[in-house]
C-alpha cells in the first residue's frame, strides 16, 4: 500500500496538486459567498421576532437536506461542472452561518445595549462596537461549521464533474484502488483539520478581548 501511494505521488503529483487547488478554490469561494449572504440576512431577520422565528425554522429545515441531493437538483438548472457545485455548496453553507448569526444577535443582553445607549453611543457605534463583538463567537461557530460541511461536501463535486479531491476518491472507487481512496480521504481530512485550526486561530485573534 505504501509503495502504491509513493508511486502515485511520484508519477501524478501535478494532478494531485491540481485537484487540491480546485478543492480549496471551490470551498473558499462557496464559503465567502455564503458569508456575504448569510451574515447580513442573519442580522436583518432579528429586527422582527416573527421573522426570526420563520427564518430560523426554514433554514434549520434546509440543513437536513443531503448535500448530494442539492448537487443533483442543480443539474437540471445549471448543468454540470464547477458552477452547480459552487451554487450547491453555497446553499449548503448559508444555513449554519445565517442561523448562528441570527442567534448571536437575538440573544444579545438587552442591558448592555441600554448601557451603551446611556453612555451616548450612536446606533452605528452600538452595532459595530457592542453588538458585533458580542455576537462574534456564535458567528465564528457558524462559519467553522459551514467550512467543515463545505470541505466534506465538495468531495461530492466530482460526481457532477466539479473536480477537486473527490476525483481521486471516485477514481479509486471505480478502479477498486484502496491507495487512491486513502490518498483522497486523508487529504480531505487533513484539509478539514487545517481549516479548523486556521479558523480557531483567527477567532482567538478577533476575540482576544475576551481574555483581557
Amino acid at each position: 500500500m505504501v509503495k502504491k501511494i509513493l508511486f502515485y505521488f511520484s508519477t501524478n503529483v501535478s494532478d494531485y496538486l491540481l485537484a487540491l487547488q480546485e478543492h480549496i478554490g471551490i470551498s473558499l469561494l462557496a464559503l465567502l459567498v455564503a458569508m456575504v449572504i448569510g451574515i447580513p440576512f442573519g442580522v436583518l431577520c432579528t429586527r422582527s421576532s416573527r421573522w426570526y422565528g420563520w427564518v430560523t425554522t426554514i433554514f434549520n429545515t434546509f440543513r437536513i437536506v443531503p448535500s448530494l441531493a442539492i448537487l443533483i437538483l442543480m443539474i437540471p438548472v445549471v448543468g454540470t461542472g464547477i458552477k452547480p457545485t459552487i451554487i450547491a455548496l453555497i446553499f449548503l453553507a448559508i444555513p449554519p452561518i445565517l442561523i448562528n448569526t441570527a442567534t448571536g444577535f437575538h440573544s444579545l443582553p438587552f442591558f448592555m445595549i441600554e448601557a451603551a445607549a446611556g453612555m451616548g453611543m450612536t446606533k452605528s457605534q452600538i452595532f459595530f462596537q457592542v453588538k458585533i463583538p458580542l455576537a462574534m463567537p456564535l458567528i465564528m461557530t457558524g462559519i467553522r461549521t459551514a467550512t467543515m460541511e463545505i470541505i466534506a461536501s465538495a468531495t461530492l463535486a466530482a460526481y457532477i464533474g466539479g473536480g477537486g479531491l473527490g476525483m481521486i476518491i471516485f477514481t479509486g472507487l471505480g478502479l477498486n484502488r484502496p491507495d487512491l481512496l486513502l490518498i483522497g480521504g486523508v487529504s480531505v481530512a487533513l484539509l478539514s483539520i487545517l481549516a479548523s485550526m486556521s479558523l480557531s486561530f483567527l477567532e482567538q485573534k478577533i476575540l482576544k478581548y475576551r481574555s483581557i
